[in-house]
C-alpha cells in the first residue's frame, strides 16, 4: 500500500512561488543598527531600515536597555495581568499618551499583536469594518479576525468610502473605519481631516496606525494627527515602537475607557508576556530624545528633500510612487527586474530591498530614509541609482 505524504503539497507550494520570483529568505545584518550594514562581510550603505531618526543604535537607548536589564532581568516573566507588569510599562505608557496628548495608552509585545487584538476586541460579527484597500496586514488580519463584515475602500479614496458608509452603516450595530495614516509601501499619508469628518457624521469608530508617523511627523512628533493638528479628536491611535522609537513593541493610544476596555477585553494583551525590561526602557528613553531633540526630525526631512531633489535632477526619468514621508519607492515593471536592480545596488555598495507581490500590487524598490544619513551617503545612492537604471534602460 503506498503511503501518501501529507505534507508534500508544501514543496510544490514553495517552487510554484520560486517560480514567481516571489520566495523570499532572511540574510544576516552583522552590525549594529545605523546607515551602515554589514552584509556577508561587506559594508553597505543602510536605505532598508524603518529606524528612521537612527535610535535602535543610539548609544543612549542602549545604556537604557542594559541598565533595565541588570535591575529587572531579561523577561518580564509572565502576561501583566499575572506576574509580569512593572512600574516601567506604566512609565512607558504614561509617556506615550503625553506624546500623544491622550488620556492613556497601553503597550503590547509587538505592533501586529496590537493590530490584531484591538480590532477584534472593537468590532464582532454585528458589525461594519470599512480598510483602506493598502493597509498592513496586521490590520486586515485583526478586521478578519473580529468576524466582521469588512469591506475595503479604495486606497485614499474619500469619496468611496463615504459611499460606502451610505450604503453600508444602518445595516450593522457598530461601524469601525481603519486605516495607515503613513503606508509603508507606499509612503504616501492618508487624508485624515476628511476621514475623521466621515466617521463623526456616521458615527462610526475610527482607529489608524501611526507606526511610519510616531517620531517623525508633527511638531513634536506625535505623528499625522498631530500633523493634522486633530489631537484630542475622537479616533483611536495605533502605533510601534520598532521604527523611528527604536525598540520592540507596539501600542495604542486613546481615552481611559478604551484603554480600560483593552485591559478586560483584548485577548492578545491578555494572553501574551509583557514586554521585556530592556526594550521598555529603550523605548521610554527614545521618546525622551524624540521629545527633546527636534533637530531630528528636521535632519531627516532634509535628507528626505535632497535625495527626492537629487534624483529628479540626475534621473527625471525614474518613476517615483509618489510619498509624502521618508519612503521612497522606485517602481518596477516586475519581480524579476527588482531582484535584479537590487543585487546590482548591493554590488554597488547599497542595501535597498527589492519588495514584490503579493506584499505590494507592483514591484519596487523601498528607500527608507534616515535623519543619520550623511549627505556623501546620499550622493552615493542617487550616483549608484542613475549609473544602474541607465544601463538596464528602466524607467
Amino acid at each position: 500500500m503506498n503511503q501518501l505524504n501529507p505534507y508534500a503539497w508544501i514543496d510544490r507550494s514553495l517552487e510554484t512561488i520560486r517560480q514567481a520570483n516571489w520566495y523570499r529568505s532572511v540574510r544576516s545584518i552583522e552590525s549594529l543598527p545605523g546607515t551602515q550594514a554589514t552584509i556577508d562581510g561587506r559594508v553597505l550603505i543602510n536605505f532598508g531600515s524603518n529606524d528612521y531618526l537612527g535610535l535602535a543604535g543610539d548609544e543612549r537607548t542602549i545604556r537604557a536597555a542594559m541598565q533595565a536589564t541588570q535591575q529587572f532581568g531579561t523577561g518580564a516573566t509572565g502576561s501583566r495581568l499575572t506576574s509580569g507588569h512593572k512600574q516601567l510599562h506604566q512609565d512607558l505608557e504614561d509617556a506615550i499618551a503625553g506624546l500623544k496628548g491622550t488620556e492613556a495608552a497601553l503597550v503590547f509585545s509587538s505592533g501586529y499583536l496590537a493590530n490584531l487584538g484591538t480590532i477584534s476586541a472593537l468590532a464582532g460579527k454585528q458589525d461594519l469594518i470599512l480598510s483602506d484597500r493598502a493597509n498592513h496586514s496586521s490590520l486586515k488580519n485583526g478586521a478578519r479576525l473580529s468576524g466582521a463584515k469588512v469591506v475595503e475602500y479604495r486606497h485614499c479614496d474619500v469619496d468611496d468610502l463615504r459611499e460606502l458608509l451610505k450604503t453600508h452603516r444602518d445595516n450593522y450595530r457598530r461601524c469601525l473605519i481603519i486605516t495607515d495614516t503613513v503606508f509603508s509601501m507606499d509612503g504616501d499619508i492618508c487624508p485624515l481631516p476628511a476621514i475623521l469628518a466621515l466617521a463623526i457624521e456616521s458615527n462610526a469608530m475610527l482607529l489608524v496606525d501611526e507606526a511610519h508617523a510616531t517620531g517623525i511627523f508633527g511638531k513634536t512628533g506625535a505623528g499625522v494627527v498631530e500633523h493634522f493638528d486633530l489631537v484630542g479628536q475622537p479616533l483611536i491611535e495605533m502605533g510601534t515602537l520598532s521604527k523611528a522609537i527604536g525598540s520592540l513593541g507596539g501600542y495604542v493610544a486613546a481615552s481611559n475607557s478604551i484603554v480600560d476596555f483593552l485591559k478586560n477585553r483584548c485577548a492578545s494583551w491578555i494572553y501574551t508576556t509583557g514586554l521585556s525590561p530592556a526594550d521598555t526602557a529603550a523605548a521610554l528613553t527614545a521618546i525622551e530624545i524624540i521629545s527633546t531633540t527636534p533637530q531630528l526630525r528636521q535632519q531627516l526631512w532634509q535628507n528626505v528633500a535632497a535625495l527626492k531633489q537629487q534624483i529628479a535632477e540626475r534621473f527625471p526619468e525614474l518613476r517615483l510612487i509618489s510619498s509624502q514621508s521618508p519612503i521612497i519607492c522606485l517602481e518596477l515593471p516586475d519581480a524579476s527586474t527588482a531582484m535584479s536592480i537590487g543585487i546590482q545596488l548591493q554590488q554597488a555598495g547599497i542595501f535597498a530591498p527589492a519588495i514584490r507581490p503579493p506584499t505590494v500590487p507592483t514591484s519596487r524598490i523601498r528607500l527608507s530614509v534616515m535623519a543619520t544619513h550623511q549627505p556623501a551617503q546620499i550622493a552615493h545612492l542617487v550616483t549608484a541609482i542613475a549609473q544602474i537604471f541607465t544601463l538596464t534602460s528602466v524607467s
